[in-house]
């Protein structure tokens, strides 16, 4: 269920009556709607009935940790978008990064001061709208895209992706297959090539005849990929029919389309920059666009349709 109005809705999750009262007064002046748990079994009950827009969850509580609900809760894939942000008066490195890997977005330490709490929730709800307006248009254009951490953890993936591959999404600790883990870490730790950005999945335990394409780092720990039947040529070949263009302009506004700036494309090319830059004044030329950012759009969508 969601809100029937525009307020934001923050569920906090705290044993304390104090730190409540104080959360609860702050958050509803700023005009929000605040629902309140006062332990993680609690608000496990309270997402069932009511999605929040952020939770605020206080990392030792009675009974089950905030730890350990947060991990709960993250299980929910109508979860999967909320932030959820730590409360809490320890310090410690390892509590800290015990509550990033719990599913954690930030942490605030008491005593809570409400200015700082109201600052972090706007920033993260933000961050969460656009990050989740991304990829429900993803899922809308029906790309197949999946995000994997750089060991190889599906982090996530379009409903066309998890289609196409016939695995058991549903998994939570779903791990790409070794060899793809080895080629993803490769292309995470260095500059992407034509080589290493492309990996043929023939005979191994994903579909035959696909390539898994390497886009970019998109997070601090989470890399995008996108699969196609055929690989970095197939899409050459797409731009350079649908868009007019030549075979070496085709590559440039492959790269430019992934994001690689024009020193990149130049040592992935063997070009020097100065001939990425006459490419591209042709490119925007031909395409009728008037910078990179344009023709960089006008490829992702050729690409896609196809």
């Amino acid at each position: 269920m969601r809100k029937s109005d525009s307020r934001d809705i923050v569920l906090v999750v705290d044993d304390s009556p104090e730190t409540l009262r104080l959360l609860t007064d702050a958050l509803e002046e700023a005009g929000m709607t605040v629902l309140v748990a006062r332990e993680g079994e609690h608000a496990l009950s309270i997402v069932e009935k009511v999605v929040p827009d952020v939770i605020l969850m206080d990392a030792l509580m009675l009974g089950a940790d905030g730890f350990t609900t947060c991990r709960k809760l993250k299980q929910n894939p109508a979860l999967a978008h909320v932030p959820i942000i730590f409360m809490t008066g320890l310090t410690e490195t390892e509590h800290i990064i015990k509550g990033l890997e719990a599913g954690g977005v930030d942490y605030i330490t008491k005593p809570i001061v409400p200015g700082e709490v109201l600052a972090r929730i706007r920033v993260h709800l933000a961050n969460a709208r656009m990050a989740h307006s991304a990829r429900t248009a993803l899922d809308a254009f029906g790309r197949f895209l999946l995000a994997a951490s750089r060991t190889g953890r599906v982090l996530w993936y379009t409903p066309q992706a998890a289609k196409l591959l016939s695995l058991d999404f549903d998994r939570e600790d779903y791990v790409l297959p070794a060899e793809i883990q080895a080629w993803l870490h490769q292309c995470a730790g260095t500059p992407a090539g034509p080589e290493a950005a492309s990996m043929n999945l023939k005979d191994r335990t994903l579909p035959n005849g696909m390539h898994l394409i390497y886009i970019g780092q998109i997070g601090p720990d989470e890399y995008l990929l996108r699969l196609v039947e055929g690989g970095l040529d197939d899409d050459r070949t797409v731009l350079k029919q649908k868009l007019a263009v030549t075979e070496r302009e085709a590559e440039v506004l492959l790269w430019i389309a992934r994001g690689k700036s024009n020193r990149d494309i130049a040592e992935i090319l063997d070009l020097s920059p100065r001939t990425v830059n006459k490419h591209l004044e042709q490119i925007y030329a031909k395409l009728g666009v008037e910078n990179r950012t344009s023709a960089a759009a006008l490829a992702v969508r050729t690409i896609g349709i196809r």
